[in-house]
């Protein structure tokens, strides 16, 4: 599958269910690498912009560039009234932004399908001296005996869960794409809380996990039923997560 058509059957659940990232995230670049609203940003792989809205809310003027259309309509359609949003229909490898126009690149549980060396030699052309780049992931806990089930769950029924979750997203991977620059990790707590239908929402959300249409869809719903039974309370479940943020002066 072309990685930049697989979530074309999931964009309003994952612009519903998929988690955001602490705004403390923000703070931190601010602190660390004197990045201010007025310095313009590209979020590389936005999705439905929930990336970009944390740094739009900010005062940030930001360039969602996203491959896949349904996705970049959904983030225009949240996020169009913000003055600083600005869509564009561009790729890691090919932004389409013009050469030194920004002050950071940041990319949000992206990087993964990114083709490194391509990427890296589009940064370091739309950067501006100076800039930053930022590599997000929201990674779940599998602590809780909630948790460890939910992960069983997933491998159980996931298409290509495991393919997915390694590529390119250890340290080693990450320090050759900053390269000769540091990089640096900074982790931040944060969390979704869910209903029944909240949690089928998340589950969907996940390309690598059966669609509606598809086979092992229902009983992989009837599992999360089950699992929901007997660990939610009030109703309720919690899944945790680390927020990573990978960063570092770029170029």
């Amino acid at each position: 599958m072309d990685n930049t058509q697989r979530f074309n059957h999931r964009v309003e659940s994952y612009a519903a269910y998929r988690p955001d990232y602490p705004a403390e995230m923000v703070g931190f670049l601010q602190g660390k690498y004197n990045l201010g609203p007025g310095k313009p940003i590209a979020d590389v792989g936005a999705g439905t912009g929930i990336s970009t809205a944390l740094f739009l809310k900010a005062g940030y003027a930001v360039f969602a560039v996203e491959p896949n259309t349904p996705m970049l309509e959904k983030a225009t359609e949240m996020l169009g009234k913000y003055p600083g949003f600005h869509a564009v229909n561009g790729s890691a490898e090919n932004t389409t932004l013009g050469s030194e126009s920004v002050d950071a690149v940041i990319a949000a549980q992206a990087f993964h399908w990114f083709n490194p060396q391509q990427s890296k030699n589009e940064f370091l052309r739309i950067l501006r001296p100076g800039g930053i780049v930022a590599l997000i992931w929201n990674e779940r806990r599998v602590h809780s005996d909630f948790e460890k089930d939910y992960e069983a769950l997933i491998n159980r029924h996931g298409k290509d869960y495991i393919k997915v979750r390694h590529r390119n997203i250890d340290m080693e991977h990450i320090a050759a794409f900053f390269s000769p620059h540091a990089v640096e990790l900074n982790t931040f707590t944060n969390a979704q809380v869910f209903g029944l239908e909240g949690l089928k929402g998340r589950l969907s959300s996940s390309s690598y996990m059966p669609l509606s249409t598809e086979a092992g869809y229902a009983e992989m719903m009837e599992d999360l039923e089950k699992l929901f039974a007997r660990f939610s309370e009030n109703g309720r479940i919690t899944i945790s997560y680390e927020t990573k943020v990978y960063s570092g002066i770029f170029k």
